[in-house]
């Protein structure tokens, strides 16, 4: 069982019904009904609750004991939730996270604008509802990415990357193998992700109530957090890319890790952050995502080398307001 299939069979059913300069109605029994062309995108995309995973990703959060928060709000971390509204601010580490999608507009070339936002609306979903299993708040929507933050009080700086890492590793499965597939059945090929992940600590990390009234969000004033976006702009196509401090709260796995310019040969690539009057350079580094999930307890390779999991010791998902136990099955296994 692949745990993104729900979401693929959403896309898939958006891609078939809303072709451009076809018109025809099929019957898709497992969503309840006809498609017509021209189908308004909020009936179809009212499949994937605003409360829920659908079954597939849900089977996942079951394992690894996760029930994610869908109560959150946009550009209001609950842990600094109370600085809304004042000038006052607060010191707090925080592991910023931004994840962009790219070559989506080419999805216009092939599909009715109805089925255009469906199909991004569920990538997104997907992308939101992974970083939710694994303790991420989601701090703003960006086009179609996101920025996410990581941690929090009562999360360690090391259990908050880790979250991070792996949340970002399968989402980046995800799109450059499941979702690629299904793309590349209709000629889309280029749609990817790319993502930037750092790590501010407490000295480093600001935060405060920005804007006036309710034009506002309590956010970070940080040099990490602005330099994660920067980040994900120097990564591959479907790549990732992290700060120093990310790598220096990995405890292991730093095989995984290498300087930009290692593979771009540009030597300027290496700091993606220069106070030269200060001496302070600081590196960037791609991260090998793919052998980080196959070194995971709970990752398998099957008979036709894709990656399945498995839960076969204890593991919990810290949040930022309560630990959840894990709750193991006796032989649980699901396809990425």
């Amino acid at each position: 069982m692949n745990i993104y299939q729900d979401y693929l069979d959403n896309i898939q059913l958006a891609m078939r019904s809303g072709k451009k300069r076809k018109m025809y109605t099929e019957s898709f029994d497992s969503f309840g009904g006809n498609i017509q062309k021209g189908l308004s995108a909020i009936n179809l995309a009212q499949k994937i609750s605003d409360d829920s995973l659908l079954p597939s990703l849900k089977e996942l959060a079951k394992e690894i004991g996760s029930t994610p928060n869908f109560n959150q709000k946009l550009g209001l971390h609950p842990d600094f939730s109370h600085l809304k509204g004042t000038n006052d601010t607060e010191k707090h580490y925080i592991i910023s996270t931004f994840i962009d999608i790219k070559k989506s507009t080419d999805l216009f070339k092939k599909y009715l604008p109805e089925a255009v936002l469906i199909v991004n609306d569920t990538i997104q979903k997907a992308a939101i509802h992974t970083c939710l299993i694994f303790g991420g708040y989601i701090h703003r929507l960006q086009g179609d990415g996101l920025f996410v933050y990581y941690g929090g009080k009562n999360v360690t700086k090391e259990e908050g990357v880790k979250q991070a890492l792996l949340s970002t590793s399968l989402f980046s499965y995800f799109v450059k193998n499941d979702l690629k597939m299904v793309l590349s059945q209709d000629g889309i090929e280029d749609i990817n992700t790319r993502i930037g992940i750092d790590l501010g600590h407490d000295d480093d990390v600001l935060w405060h109530n920005a804007g006036i009234g309710e034009i506002s969000e309590v956010t970070t004033c940080s040099l990490h957090t602005s330099l994660a976006p920067k980040m994900q702009a120097f990564a591959t196509s479907n790549g990732i890319v992290i700060g120093d401090h990310v790598k220096q709260e990995m405890k292991t796995d730093h095989d995984l890790i290498t300087p930009v310019c290692h593979r771009t040969g540009n030597e300027s690539d290496r700091y993606i952050f220069e106070i030269r009057d200060e001496n302070f350079r600081y590196t960037q580094h791609d991260f090998d995502w793919l052998k980080f999930l196959k070194r995971q307890d709970f990752i398998i390779t099957d008979k036709e080398n894709r990656l399945s999991f498995q839960l076969p010791a204890p593991y919990e998902v810290r949040h930022s307001d309560n630990i959840r136990p894990i709750a193991i099955k006796s032989n649980p296994y699901y396809n990425f």
